[in-house]
């Protein structure tokens, strides 16, 4: 059998890239926290985001799809947020149960989080213990390290100063979030930089943040707010 190729001079069309997971992730995350509505395009439509999803979902923020990865998510702020009736399942991802954490560490109310067989076996301890020394108190199985863990926040958590022994975009963007609701500024150390969409992504929203070398700082203070993205975008660094 012979093909025949007949040359062209160029080819020209359009293609939809599909939505970054870690964007769409905290872009549910953030919009549930923030005032009014953020409209959300390209999101990823993949179980673990699905599940960030559900997630905001049980906390009561008002989320409506309205096509194929459009979502809008309506919200009151961190203090609209309310206690979970269900235990909040965060299936086979370790981004949706470390933010979580973050996130239910500042809430005045009681939550539970599990995930599938192997994020029961993932370590949550890294995240955990800072978030304990800020106030908030995780317990569960392994001594706290494991989930299911149920989480009891507090209001006002306390600043720190965290110096990670790894550079983790998770670690940091669970204490970012929870230095929200500090009753000061709280700074995440890494040995080095890790990916940092959760820094671009709280500018956008309102947040104060400083970045100074391997070091960030929020002040909390400054309410979030709704606005338009889309989940598209590449991370470098671990």
């Amino acid at each position: 059998m012979k093909i025949r190729v007949t040359p062209i001079r160029r080819l020209a069309g359009r293609i939809e890239v599909p939505g970054d997971k870690s964007i769409s992730h905290r872009a549910a995350l953030f919009g549930a926290m923030a005032h009014g509505r953020t409209e959300i395009r390209g999101y990823l439509e993949g179980e673990d985001c699905l599940n960030t999803i559900k997630a905001i979902r049980l906390l009561g923020a008002e989320v409506t799809r309205k096509g194929p990865g459009h979502y809008l998510v309506d919200a009151n702020g961190l203090e609209g947020l309310t206690e979970p009736a269900d235990v909040i399942d965060c299936g086979n991802s370790g981004t949706v149960a470390r933010l979580l954490l973050g996130v239910l560490a500042g809430q005045p109310f009681w939550s539970v989080l599990t995930g599938d067989e192997s994020l029961r076996r993932r370590p949550m301890g890294r995240v955990g213990a800072p978030l304990r020394s800020m106030g908030a108190t995780v317990i569960g199985r392994d001594s706290g390290k494991r989930l299911p863990l149920c989480v009891g926040g507090a209001r006002p958590l306390k600043a720190i100063t965290y110096t990670s022994p790894v550079a983790s975009a998770q670690v940091k963007t669970a204490l970012l979030l929870a230095g929200l609701a500090a009753n000061g500024p709280v700074t995440v150390e890494e040995p080095a930089l890790s990916r940092d969409h959760t820094e671009r992504m709280l500018a956008g929203f309102g947040a104060q943040l400083t970045v100074d070398g391997h070091r960030v700082t929020i002040t909390p203070g400054t309410a979030l707010r709704g606005f338009r993205l889309v989940c598209t975008g590449s991370g470098r660094r671990p």
